[in-house]
């Protein structure tokens, strides 16, 4: 994945989270690196559709440069591809035809905030949905008027259209509940943040549990028939590692066809990132459906991370750091306490229970690109001493590999 442009900017991801509490897209943010920059939106585009093919996931684009947001209008992006604009742009008068063209072309725009002033007549059927900041929604104020309008409301030459809501910046799962509950379609962010309680007790899945003891097995290199009767507990779980196995994702060259042909064809140690990833995304819960999907792009980029200077050691350790970095959100347990029944390598370890170690700078750029702070990830990759290029390249490889397994 060789593209220029991805060393002129840099990116973040969210995921765009349904009523079902499925990821139905991902939102991916771009800022040019250096202000004033022309970028060239033709291979903005052309990267992206590696990472985002047509009849893949849908890709939302929010561009932070206006410069470059007017040039991917006019490029035409595929439809696949979802754009907002910001609301002053929207209210200008000299975007309506690029607007319109890119409606009649079926592109779907999202109006980005409240618009100060009424738009143009002509692309008020032009968006489908507007994006809404949760700190901003009046829908959380009680003190809000009942006459005012409401939050999808837009205007233009004495016409008002009622459109649907987003929710963006929802950080917890009581936040997107409650954005849900306020009338919202979807909700953009990392329900991701509630707080771990030291007393907390343990998720309560039995799923959780066997993929847990079949992890110690492989740790402690158990006879194949130990396992093999282990795994029989929950035959779903051995059909969803069989389907990771053989997934596009990973690559074998040959189909793995049952448990033991699995250690037979990859040693202990390499299916402890399968069993990883298995244990990453076996919850039955749907509020856990976004800690899932994060769990595994987590555990992908910082894979794809390690790939410019790292060996097979150091990679594998770096998958399983990302899909177990939210481990304590589903277990409901802190790190301290947690990793005491899972067996992991010590800087893995050391990353995710003491926050220090080689693998810490990977685990803080992938956070950051988690999050809308340009600055905060320009941090992170100089603690990492990696250029944009090979970390967006990284990222959007991630991203591809990721969708494989979805």
């Amino acid at each position: 994945m060789d593209h220029a442009i991805l060393g002129q900017t840099a990116l973040a991801y969210s995921p765009v989270i349904d009523r079902n509490r499925s990821v139905a897209a991902t939102r991916l943010t771009v800022w040019p690196l250096q202000q004033g920059a022309q970028l060239d939106a033709s291979l903005l585009l052309q990267a992206l559709a590696e990472a985002w093919p047509v009849g893949g996931q849908a890709l939302w684009l929010n561009v932070a440069s206006e410069g470059l947001l007017q040039d991917l209008m006019r490029a035409q992006p595929g439809s696949h591809i979802l754009l907002e604009i910001p609301a002053f742009m929207a209210c200008d008068e000299a975007n309506v035809d690029v607007l319109c063209t890119l409606h009649a072309n079926g592109n779907t725009l999202l109006l980005k905030d409240r618009p100060l002033q009424a738009l143009p007549r002509a692309v008020l059927p032009c968006f489908k949905q507007s994006i809404i900041d949760y700190a901003d929604d009046r829908r959380n104020d009680h003190h809000v008027d009942a006459h005012s309008a409401p939050p999808g409301a837009v205007s233009g030459a004495g016409n008002t259209r009622s459109i649907t809501s987003i929710q963006a910046g929802v950080r917890t799962i009581g936040e997107m509940e409650n954005a849900f509950r306020n009338g919202a379609t979807a909700v953009l962010g990392w329900p991701i943040d509630d707080v771990i309680q030291e007393s907390g007790k343990p998720a309560d899945q039995p799923a959780l549990q066997v993929i847990v003891m079949l992890i110690d097995q492989v740790h402690r290199q158990d006879d194949i028939e130990v396992l093999e009767n282990t795994l029989k507990r929950d035959p779903p779980l051995a059909y969803k590692l069989m389907r990771y196995i053989n997934s596009p994702a990973f690559g074998l060259s040959v189909e793995i066809s049952s448990f033991r042909h699995a250690i037979m064809i990859l040693g202990y140690q390499r299916l402890k990132r399968w069993l990883a990833l298995l244990l990453a995304t076996a919850s039955k819960d749907p509020n856990m459906k976004p800690v899932m999907f994060a769990a595994v792009r987590r555990g992908m980029f910082m894979e794809e991370l390690a790939r410019v200077s790292g060996d097979d050691d150091m990679r594998n350790e770096l998958f399983i750091c990302g899909v177990f970095s939210l481990l304590d959100r589903m277990f409901r347990q802190p790190f301290s306490e947690l990793l005491k029944t899972i067996p992991v390598p010590e800087r893995v370890f050391q990353a995710l229970a003491e926050r220090t170690g080689p693998y810490e700078p990977y685990f803080k750029l992938v956070q950051a690109m988690e999050g809308s702070d340009r600055f905060e990830i320009q941090e992170a990759a100089e603690g990492l001493m990696m250029g944009f290029d090979d970390i967006n390249a990284a990222l959007l490889k991630a991203m591809q590999s990721a969708a494989q397994l979805d």
